[in-house]
């Protein structure tokens, strides 16, 4: 047994050594200590480097001494851990149940998420529970039914924290702290935060230990990266044609809306591909089936939007692709790290349109990437600007990286737009 782990109760060992954990990740071993001491904590890893275990551990330990010594078990629940969508809400009650199931005691666990029927989870709650793993919007429903008091609840986890403080959900989560008792341990973990989410993150936080490995854990995936600059009606095609030229049995494609996943996966069946859309407005079942399937190899592509593939966790995915560009630089890691998990090599694919090119840069600028952009023959792009000069008329969109005081000017913006014109295109 990792050193590491030698500080949870000996059931706790022996459900992680029977799980297969020996040994502990960076993130873990220096997150592990912290959480069993009580203390605030502010993680920000890279996806697939361990953070869903540096927190259930921990806290399932915690649980599981306390049902140990209370013979009528723990009616309250004394940790809440709060995810941005269905799948990962899933996905890390999973990892609860898998463990606690292991143990000589029982530890309940909760999953509550929406999209589907509230009843069957208010009646999981009736006995208590010890631990409940939910999406806010469902979690404030199941709270106003008097269904899950707070008032128990020690440990607070956000996971994926810089969504559920930046998407639409912060006004629910803030409604949920509202009741939740003082003092509360609280836990922050996430792949990337924002400069502005960060500030209001670690106002939250009272004298947190802070754990960043973004770069040590970067530098050590194998994620080979390239960009394909390509015609906007050509994308589509060159997506096929890259796919069919390789032996990839699982395919992640990112796009930028719940319509264009649709229509994109439309096109890859119609070109002999099984492939699947995964998008927020698909019902649960659907989506479950999507992932079980993703995960077994049945479905060899699954284009998807940036919230809906946070519950996507297959440890063998040779390929993402970037169909449409992320929004933020931050999302282009997110993208990534779903590929080269646990020790495997990985590839990341995007698709660089020429309307498209002054934001390619700027991500490439903000994730200091060593990445040109390449030409695939017989996909050419057909822009008047020559493919070599792109990148440096793209960064005279912005030369100063959207620094305040010193951003370009609007004609600056109008000429620098008008260097990288190109003849009208036609959606994929």
């Amino acid at each position: 047994m990792h050193p590491h782990f030698q500080a949870l109760s000996p059931a706790v060992q022996a459900a992680a050594s029977g799980a297969g954990l020996h040994s502990a990740t960076e993130v873990q071993s220096r997150s592990l200590g912290p959480i069993l001491q009580g203390q605030d904590l502010f993680v920000c890893a890279p996806t697939g480097s361990g953070k869903t275990l540096a927190y259930v551990l921990p806290l399932l330990d915690r649980a599981a001494r306390s049902v140990q010594h209370h013979s009528n078990g723990a009616k309250l629940a004394t940790t809440l851990v709060l995810v941005p969508t269905r799948e990962l809400a899933v996905q890390v009650g999973d990892v609860f149940k898998g463990l606690a199931q292991r143990l000589p005691y029982g530890v309940k666990v909760s999953v509550i998420f929406g999209g589907v029927s509230i009843q069957p989870q208010l009646r999981g709650l009736r006995s208590g529970t010890a631990i409940v793993v939910a999406t806010p919007g469902r979690l404030l429903d199941v709270m106003a039914h008097h269904a899950l008091p707070l008032s128990g609840v020690r440990t607070l986890v956000l996971d994926e924290a810089d969504r559920l403080l930046d998407q639409g959900f912060a006004d629910e989560v803030q409604a949920v702290l509202a009741h939740l008792p003082m003092p509360c341990q609280r836990l922050l973990l996430s792949a990337t935060f924002a400069p502005a989410v960060s500030a209001w993150a670690l106002a939250l936080l009272q004298q947190p230990v802070r754990v960043d490995l973004r770069l040590a854990i970067a530098e050590q995936a194998d994620i080979a990266q390239r960009a394909f600059a390509v015609d906007r009606a050509k994308r589509t095609r060159l997506l096929r044609h890259l796919i069919a030229g390789a032996d990839w049995n699982r395919v992640l494609v990112f796009v930028a809306t719940q319509y264009g996943a649709e229509v994109l996966a439309d096109k890859l069946r119609k070109a002999g591909l099984r492939a699947e859309p995964l998008h927020g407005h698909l019902s649960q079942g659907k989506r479950s089936q999507v992932l079980e399937d993703f995960k077994a190899a049945r479905i060899r592509v699954v284009v998807a939007t940036d919230l809906a593939a946070r519950g996507i966790d297959v440890l063998q995915l040779p390929v993402v692709f970037n169909y449409d560009l992320p929004r933020s630089a931050q999302d282009y890691t997110h993208r990534i790290g779903r590929t080269g998990r646990a020790g495997e090599s990985g590839l990341a694919i995007s698709l660089v349109c020429p309307d498209g090119l002054p934001h390619w840069a700027l991500i490439v600028k903000r994730q200091a990437l060593a990445v040109s952009l390449e030409s695939e023959p017989g996909f050419e792009v057909t822009a008047t600007v020559p493919l070599a000069r792109l990148p440096a008329a793209a960064d005279a969109l912005d030369p100063h990286g959207g620094i305040k005081g010193k951003r370009p000017s609007k004609k600056d913006k109008l000429r620098a737009a008008a260097a990288l014109a190109a003849p009208p295109l036609s959606c994929a």
